[in-house]
C-alpha cells in the first residue's frame, strides 16, 4: 500500500502495545511501545539498558517496526486491511509465524517468506475472509501457549478483536457477500475476491425485483 498505510497501522499497533512495562511473567522482559530489551539490543548493536527502553518514543520505534515487521511481511504490497492484520500478527508473534498463517489460508507453500506467489494468491482471495482467518489463527496459537494464556489471554483476545474490527474497516474492496466474507474459515477453499456466494443476498435481490424468496 502506501506510506500512510504504515503510519495508520503503526498508530494502532502502538495503542495496543502501550508504554513501559516490566511484567515478571513476560519472557520479553522490559518493554516500551512494544519494543523489548532484546530487540532494542539487536537494533543498537550493544546490550540495551532499562533506561534505553524507557527512553523510547513513537518516532524512535517507527523505523524498528517498519524494518523488522512491516517490510518483513511485505506490508506495502498487501491489500488494505490485510496489511494491518498481518503486521499486527507479526509484531505479536513474529513475522515468520504471521507469514505462514497467511500462506496456509491462501493455499501456497508455507515457507514463512511472503513473495510473488503468496502475493498473487492473496490478491485472488476475499480480503475480509483473510482478515477473519488471520485473527482466528492468532487466537488458536495464543491458546496453545498454556503458560502465558492464563495471564495474558484476556488482553490478547481483546487485542485481536480490535485488530479484526479495524482491519475489516480498512478493506477497500466492495462488500459482495456478507455470509461469505464474514464467515470463520474453518476449512475448504478460500473464497475468491469478489465472489458472491450468499443465499441472503440472492433472496434480497429476488424481493427487490418482485420475486418470492426461496
Amino acid at each position: 500500500m502506501t506510506a500512510s498505510s504504515f503510519d495508520r497501522a503503526l498508530k494502532l499497533v502502538l495503542a495496543h502495545e502501550g508504554g513501559y512495562v516490566d511484567h515478571p511473567d513476560d519472557p520479553g522482559g522490559p518493554t516500551n511501545l512494544g519494543v523489548t530489551l532484546g530487540t532494542l539490543s539487536a537494533v543498537l548493536g550493544r546490550p540495551a539498558t532499562r533506561a534505553d527502553v524507557k527512553a523510547l518514543t513513537p518516532a524512535k520505534v517507527a523505523p524498528i517496526y517498519r524494518a523488522r515487521y512491516w517490510d518483513a511481511v511485505r506490508g506495502d504490497d498487501l491489500p488494505a486491511g490485510v496489511d494491518y492484520a498481518v503486521f499486527d500478527f507479526a509484531v505479536n508473534s513474529g513475522p515468520t509465524r504471521a507469514a505462514i498463517a497467511l500462506q496456509r489460508l491462501v493455499g501456497v507453500a508455507d515457507d514463512g517468506v511472503i513473495g510473488a506467489v503468496t502475493l498473487a494468491a492473496v490478491a485472488r482471495t476475499d480480503q475480509r475472509w483473510l482478515i477473519n482467518g488471520l485473527c482466528d489463527s492468532r487466537v488458536v496459537f495464543m491458546k496453545s501457549l498454556t503458560k502465558s494464556w492464563p495471564v495474558f489471554g484476556k488482553g490478547w483476545t481483546k487485542r485481536v478483536a480490535g485488530v479484526r474490527t479495524e482491519a475489516l474497516a480498512m478493506v477497500k474492496a466492495p462488500v459482495v457477500a456478507t455470509a461469505t466474507t464474514m464467515a470463520r474459515p474453518e476449512g475448504g477453499a478460500p473464497p475468491k475476491a469478489g465472489l458472491v456466494q450468499t443465499g441472503g443476498l440472492l433472496r434480497a435481490l429476488k424481493r427487490l425485483f418482485g420475486g418470492r424468496p426461496a
